[in-house]
């Protein structure tokens, strides 16, 4: 597997604001744009069509990293409080729930040098913006100091199977589902608001309910507070990529998919920047 490749890119708003009402945040914030986990059903490969990119290993392989986005973040938010009349409680009340991950894993490997989210993390503690993470990654624990100082929502690790086959079929770069657990455990210690994102749920590979029981109780097993499913989305531009996975790995399955996404959905109130 090829190593990516990392560019820096300018930014004048990290924070976007999301006009969806179905979504259950105001705001969402990616301090990347493409990922390293390169998860064959992510529907974000989509979003660096926006780049000039094809919807293929481009979004694993050529990640921008949004290096001005904790000061981006911080104009934005100051601008807000002035607003608010310099009332932080206020602020936060009116701005709404922040989501971090909604299109990126803002604990991919570059976050352990870069340290882009974490300065992020700081930045809202300290105007107290209620907000939402989701990850695969145990890197997350490293922020356990900043995450205890924030008014936080939630934590979601995304596990979708504990089978082997399936997590190495779809998603290989990503940590074992087990090491994700181990997280969960470390965080729900911590006192913190954490759960498990069961998605994306796969026809006829781990939707039938001995797998999805399986999650359910080993997330509830080591301390996550809700389980939160969501079925598999494929975008016009993804769904080639994740059919050839189909192809190479449950060849069996590609005709039932080929039905079943006959018309593909687009993500709807999804940071695509």
């Amino acid at each position: 597997m090829d190593v990516p490749q990392y560019h820096d890119i300018p930014v004048k708003l990290a924070a976007n604001q999301v006009h969806t009402q179905s979504m259950p945040f105001s705001w969402s914030l990616n301090p990347y744009r493409g990922c390293a986990h390169g998860c064959a059903f992510c529907y974000a490969r989509s979003t660096h069509a926006f780049l000039g990119f094809a919807a293929d290993d481009s979004f694993r392989k050529r990640i921008m990293v949004k290096a001005e986005a904790p000061e981006a973040l911080e104009r934005q938010l100051e601008a807000k409080l002035r607003a608010c009349g310099g009332n932080r409680e206020r602020l936060s009340q009116s701005f709404g729930i922040l989501a971090i991950g909604t299109a990126t894993d803002p604990y991919q490997s570059i976050e352990a040098k870069r340290k882009i989210t974490r300065r992020c993390l700081d930045i809202l503690a300290h105007y107290q913006i209620r907000t939402t993470i989701t990850t695969r990654s145990p890197l997350v624990l490293r922020d356990v100091d900043v995450l205890r100082r924030m008014r936080l929502e939630s934590i979601q690790l995304s596990i979708h199977t504990l089978d082997g086959r399936i997590w190495r079929a779809f998603e290989p770069a990503t940590p074992a589902p087990k090491t994700r657990l181990a997280t969960l455990r470390t965080l729900a210690e911590q006192g913190l608001p954490v759960g498990v994102f069961l998605a994306p749920i796969l026809p006829y590979i781990n939707d039938d309910e001995a797998q999805m029981y399986s999650v359910i109780e080993e997330a509830a097993a080591h301390g996550a507070q809700f389980v939160m499913p969501s079925t598999l989305r494929l975008t016009p531009e993804v769904k080639p990529w994740f059919l050839a996975a189909i192809r190479h790995e449950y060849p069996h399955l590609l005709e039932r998919y080929e039905q079943l996404y006959k018309t593909p959905t687009r993500p709807r109130g999804i940071d695509a920047s």
